[in-house]
């Protein structure tokens, strides 16, 4: 019993990369983090904010490179002490949205926190559901040595009926909810078998 009760929990930082209030990505990722408390034990999702990060900037940077205003270092230690990655991307012209490269850049300066950690992606928008920046995300992740879950993938259409989110941005759907469960579920696991690896 003692064993089973300090079994460790895994950190999963949840990123996203739209800074609006309502953000449907932000949604799935408040989803996501609800899910983890109702029914994922040993998981716990939490939100990390890059709103205030200033924009990328090399003469904001001291110490020969390796010191960083102090939005950057701090979000910098929350990025080192996570286990793992969830983020929300949502799509800005096929590609990932400016606050999101602007976080992965400032976490990739120096010593790169990014590294060799594993991660998630889910996305809402039109069309292809965000699709394309998550193709996108997943080919910087390869310089910064992420390694994503293969599936599954959750790309949610939000704007086509039924509504999936409310006025506020909060999940409503029940079936995603459950899909966001299943990528909670194979992020788990992978961060788990990377670890023993380590």
């Amino acid at each position: 019993m003692e064993a089973a009760a300090a079994k460790p929990v895994i950190r999963v930082a949840a990123i996203c990369g739209s800074l609006r209030k309502a953000s449907y990505n932000g949604g799935l990722l408040r989803a996501a983090a609800e899910v983890c408390e109702q029914s994922i034990p040993g998981l716990r999702v939490e939100h990390v904010d890059i709103s205030g990060l200033p924009l990328l900037n090399t003469d904001l940077e001291t110490n020969g490179g390796a010191g960083f205003p102090p939005a950057v270092e701090a979000f910098r230690e929350k990025v080192r002490q996570a286990d793992c990655f969830l983020f929300g991307s949502p799509e800005h012209n096929y590609s990932i949205a400016s606050p999101l490269k602007n976080a992965l850049d400032w976490a990739s300066r120096g010593k790169n926190c990014w590294a060799d950690k594993p991660a998630a992606i889910v996305s809402a928008g039109g069309g292809f559901g965000g699709g394309r920046s998550q193709y996108h995300l997943r080919q910087v992740g390869v310089f910064l040595d992420l390694h994503f879950i293969n599936k599954p993938e959750l790309f949610v259409k939000a704007f086509e009926q039924p509504p999936k989110f409310d006025s506020d941005g909060n999940l409503i759907d029940a079936e995603i909810r459950e899909r966001i469960k299943q990528v909670l579920l194979s992020l788990q696991a992978f961060t788990l078998r990377l670890q023993k690896k380590d």
